[in-house]
């Protein structure tokens, strides 16, 4: 027998919802359909949810399974399961409202405006008397963006996932920035959907990459739509905003994103540590190259009480995700052959940043290069002397950057690390994994829902009575700091996973 808990709700009786608990003897191969079907048949609850297909291709049977969106048919019921609805309004127990994207899409007449597309292309058939009738030929490679968003279900998980329409009520949200884009895409649609994505909120989103974690069907609504949308706007001098312009100014003028604060932690280290004949190599990232050189001095230390030998070579330039992620690519091909240059000696290269990482890991070869990268938790999870450290006694919670978890998979070496720690209490928040609001190119240009995304990081961080939040991203670290300062918090601090361990060493 395994346990679970269903929330349940009926307006007519109920003046709140509520959690109730079942037990149900699990066969093999359940999932969480057939543990509704089976309480409903046992116990008579007469549950009400969402059933249709049962072979994940309707969409219909979505749900939140440990505050997880899942399709209730593809998911296996597992003991201490809590089966909520999504975040629609509900109608009864884990039946909700979806009335209202219905009218969203209607009004917003997401269907093919046909325009006569290539005329010259038609097909000669010589059964066929009346040309006009003739198929159209449209080339494959014409096709290619917008067959990858045409497999959506309407399931509306990533609606019900997306962040930042809790906080911004000016952005329609992944599925509607698919099913704009899966028009733009199109050449033969007429409409201005560039501009009519701008409408929605096109700059609103974070790049955090959850809809493309819960999608069933594996659409990444950024990587797969709203970046591309972006680059058509850029393309088309319709956006972004100034504030993402002049990051790509101070990118040509400087090679970094960002404004140069004290000397560069290259330069600084190069001073101090020439000649190395490691194959193993540092990218620093703009932030902490140029602004936040106490990490790199950290990393630098750590490396050095765990006999780790690491170059960090000069001539290195910004990786080009705020450009990638605000839609300026026209000059990425030329950062891409510099840092391929500088980087062809060596056989890892180790990054100190999520957004560095997943750029050299899943950006670079589209451009044609590839390069064996490693972030600095996958360097160091396995070579820690803990026999070095001494203890810290302090309350520690870990926030799991965006381009970490989801957009490299990693998230249990930062946790290996932690808990390698001698003295640390670690805690985890209720959403570690939930976006800070710093990605996307949203703190420069809607710094707002920056803001909104911070404070709900912060509340999270308070209750867990943490000294000390960890993660590594830059970006995040300032952006969360600046959420516990606004609420008050100043006392706690956000560092980056090196500056701990280096403070566990000192």
């Amino acid at each position: 027998m395994i346990k679970i808990q269903v929330l349940r709700f009926d307006k007519e009786k109920d003046e709140k919802p509520y959690l109730q608990s079942f037990s149900i003897k699990k066969r093999k191969k359940m999932n969480i359909l057939d543990a509704l079907n089976y309480i409903n048949n046992e116990y008579n609850e007469n549950i009400s949810f969402r059933i249709s297909c049962r072979a994940g291709q309707c969409g219909s049977c979505s749900l939140k399974v440990n505050h997880e969106v899942a399709l209730a048919c593809k998911r296996e019921v597992k003991n201490e399961d809590i089966i909520t609805p999504l975040d629609f309004p509900v109608i009864k127990d884990l039946n909700v409202d979806k009335s209202e994207i219905d009218k969203k899409v209607a009004n917003m007449k997401l269907f093919l405006e046909d325009k006569d597309y290539l005329k010259q292309k038609r097909v000669d058939n010589e059964d066929n008397k009346n040309k006009d009738e003739f198929p159209l030929i449209i080339p494959s490679i014409d096709c290619e963006d917008t067959k990858k968003v045409r497999s959506c279900i309407e399931c509306y998980s990533c609606l019900s996932a997306c962040p930042v329409i809790k906080e911004s009520s000016g952005f329609a949200g992944p599925y509607f920035m698919r099913y704009i884009s899966k028009f733009d895409f199109d050449p033969r649609d007429k409409e201005d959907r560039t501009s009519e994505s701008i409408t929605n909120g096109l700059y609103d989103c974070t790049s955090c990459g959850k809809c493309g974690q819960i999608c069933p069907k594996n659409i990444n609504s950024f990587s797969d739509a709203i970046e591309k949308l972006r680059t058509l706007a850029y393309k088309k001098d319709l956006g972004p905003f100034d504030a993402h312009k002049a990051i790509k100014d101070t990118i040509m003028k400087t090679g970094r994103s960002v404004e140069l604060l004290k000397e560069s932690f290259i330069n600084l280290i190069n001073r101090k540590n020439k000649n190395s004949k490691t194959k193993i190599a540092i990218f620093t990232g703009c932030m902490i190259d140029f602004r936040l050189q106490n990490i790199g001095l950290a990393l630098m230390d750590v490396l050095k009480k765990n006999h780790i030998e690491a170059d960090v070579p000069e001539g290195q330039v910004c990786c080009g995700s705020p450009l990638l992620r605000t839609g300026q690519t026209d000059i990425i091909q030329d950062l891409v052959r510099r840092n391929k240059i500088v980087f062809s000696d060596y056989d890892t290269i180790v990054t100190l940043c999520a957004g560095c990482g997943s750029t050299l890991k899943n950006d670079y070869p589209k451009y044609g290069v590839e390069f064996n990268v490693l972030d600095v938790s996958e360097l160091l999870v396995d070579e820690l002397n803990t026999d070095k450290m001494k203890p810290l006694d302090m309350v520690v919670t870990y926030h799991d950057p965006c381009h970490l978890i989801r957009g490299q998979g990693i998230s249990k070496q930062p946790r290996d690390i932690l808990e390698k720690i001698k003295g640390i209490d670690f805690v985890e928040m209720k959403k570690p994994d939930q976006c800070c609001g710093a990605g996307g190119g949203v703190k420069a240009g809607k710094p707002e829902i920056a803001e909104a995304l911070a404070k709900r990081k912060a509340e999270m961080v308070k209750k867990t009575d943490a000294d000390v939040v960890v993660t590594i991203c830059p970006f995040c670290q300032y952006n969360i700091q600046d959420g516990l300062n606004k609420e008050g918090l100043e006392n706690i601090k956000v560092m980056n996973i090196l500056e701990l361990l280096k403070k566990s060493y000192n």
